[in-house]
C-alpha cells in the first residue's frame, strides 16, 4: 500500500467493522470468519479492500477501524502489518452501532471532519470516495449522506435487489458512507440506534425523524434534497444529500447474494 496523499489530508476516516451483537453473519459463515469483513472476496480480504479504497482516494490523513478488538486485526498479514506502520489505527467499538459512532466522536482527537463507511463496501473505488470528499467540503453542511438513484444503477445492475426511497424526484438508495463535519452531526447516529434499514422498516422513519418527515416520505410529497433538509433541521442541523452517479455505489455484502452479486461485479471490473 503507498503513501498517504495530502489532497484532504484533515478528513479522518472511521470503517465500522464489529459484528452484530449475538447474531451469527450469513456472510461470515461462508468461510467460518469471526466477522464477515474478514471474508476473502475475488481473492482479497473485505476489510483490505475498503481500506485499501480510501488510502488511494487520497484524501485521509487517518483511518481507523472500529472493531471489538485490536487482535481482531491481527488476522491477516497485511492488517496487521498497517497496524504496525500506522497506516490504519484501531479503536474499540461497543455495543451498538450507535454507541460506536459516538465513541469514535469523543475518543479520536480531532476526529471532524470525520467520513464514515463500512467494512463490506467492497465495491467502493477510490474515484468514487474522492468524488464524496468532494462534495462533503464543497460546503459547510453538518452531515453530508451519500445516495444513488435507481435510474444510474438499473442502467448497469438491473439485479442488484436493493431497496429504495421513493421519492418526488425518483427511487434512491444510500450509499453507507457519511461525512460528519461537526459534532452537531452525532445528533443523526441517534436515528441508527435501532440498526437503521430504513429502505426494510419504514416505521423506524416515523420513529427516528418525526411525522411530518414521515409522511413526505410516505407520499412522495418531497425531493430527496427537501427530505434530508427537512429531516436535519428537526434535528438542529443541518444535511445534505450527495449524488453519487455510481451504479455500485448502494451495493453492500449484506448476504450470500449479495456477496456473489459484488464477486461478479469485481470479477468483471478486472476482465474490463
Amino acid at each position: 500500500m503507498t503513501g498517504i496523499s495530502a489532497q484532504h489530508p484533515e478528513l479522518t476516516a472511521l470503517i465500522l467493522a464489529a459484528g452484530r451483537f449475538g447474531v451469527q453473519d450469513s456472510v461470515a459463515q461462508l468461510q467460518n470468519k469471526s466477522h464477515k469483513c474478514f471474508v476473502t472476496i475475488d481473492g482479497e480480504v473485505m476489510l483490505e479492500m475498503v481500506i485499501r479504497a480510501l488510502h488511494e482516494s487520497g484524501g485521509f490523513g487517518r483511518i481507523f477501524i472500529s472493531i471489538e478488538r485490536e487482535e481482531d486485526l491481527r488476522q491477516t498479514e497485511n492488517l496487521s502489518r498497517w497496524l504496525d506502520e500506522g497506516k490504519i489505527s484501531w479503536i474499540k467499538s461497543e455495543l451498538t452501532l450507535a454507541d460506536s459512532l459516538f465513541a469514535a466522536g469523543s475518543k479520536i482527537p480531532d476526529a471532524m471532519p470525520l467520513v464514515v463507511t463500512t467494512g463490506d463496501n467492497v465495491l467502493h473505488t477510490a474515484p468514487m470516495i474522492a468524488e464524496f470528499n468532494k462534495q462533503f467540503l464543497s460546503d459547510t453542511h453538518d452531515l453530508a449522506i451519500a445516495f444513488t438513484s435507481e435510474a444510474v444503477v438499473a442502467q448497469s445492475i438491473p439485479d442488484s435487489g436493493l431497496n429504495w426511497h421513493r421519492l418526488k424526484d425518483g427511487n434512491w438508495s444510500a450509499c453507507n458512507i457519511y461525512g460528519l463535519r461537526s459534532a452537531r452531526a452525532l445528533k443523526a447516529v441517534e436515528a441508527f440506534r435501532g440498526g437503521g434499514q430504513f429502505g426494510k422498516r419504514h416505521w423506524r422513519i416515523l420513529k427516528a425523524f418525526g411525522i411530518i418527515p414521515f409522511i413526505l416520505y410516505k407520499l412522495r410529497l418531497a425531493t430527496l434534497d427537501t427530505l434530508v433538509n427537512r429531516i436535519a433541521r428537526n434535528m438542529g442541523m443541518t444535511a445534505r444529500a450527495v449524488n453519487l452517479p455510481y451504479p455500485d455505489g448502494p451495493i453492500d455484502v449484506d448476504n450470500p447474494t449479495s456477496y456473489a452479486l459484488s464477486e461478479r461485479i469485481l470479477k468483471a471490473r478486472r476482465g474490463a
